[in-house]
C-alpha cells in the first residue's frame, strides 16, 4: 500500500473527540521519521470530512498554521464540535485529548 493511502487508513481511524500527531500517524504507519511526509499526504486529502485531517496536530499540540481545507480557524472550529478543546493560542492539551490507539 503507498504511503499516503496508509496516512489516510489511519487517520479515518482517529475518533471524534481525539487527536493524534504527525509522529503518531509516521510511526503507526511504520516510518517514524517520516512525520513531514504526513502532512503533505494531510494537505494533499483527496477527502475531506471523510478523511479527518482536521484531527492531526504537531508534537505540541498546535493547530496547523496552513490547513488546507480553510485555515486553522476552520480546524479550530471542526475540532471544537467534536469536543475538543483548543486554547486562543491554537493548542490542543495533548494529555487529555491525545488518541491511543
Amino acid at each position: 500500500m503507498a504511503f499516503f493511502e496508509q496516512v489516510y487508513k489511519t487517520v479515518r481511524k482517529i475518533p471524534k473527540g481525539k487527536v493524534s500527531t504527525y509522529g503518531q500517524i509516521a510511526s503507526l504507519i511504520g516510518h517514524p521519521k517520516l512525520s513531514h511526509i504526513v502532512g503533505y499526504a494531510l494537505h494533499a486529502n483527496p477527502k475531506p470530512g471523510v478523511i479527518p485531517c482536521h484531527r492531526v496536530v504537531n508534537r505540541h499540540g498546535l493547530i496547523s498554521s496552513g490547513f488546507a481545507f480553510g485555515g486553522p480557524k476552520k480546524q479550530t472550529a471542526l475540532l471544537e464540535k467534536e469536543g475538543v478543546a483548543v486554547s486562543p493560542d491554537g493548542i490542543v492539551n495533548l494529555k487529555k485529548y491525545l488518541w491511543s490507539p
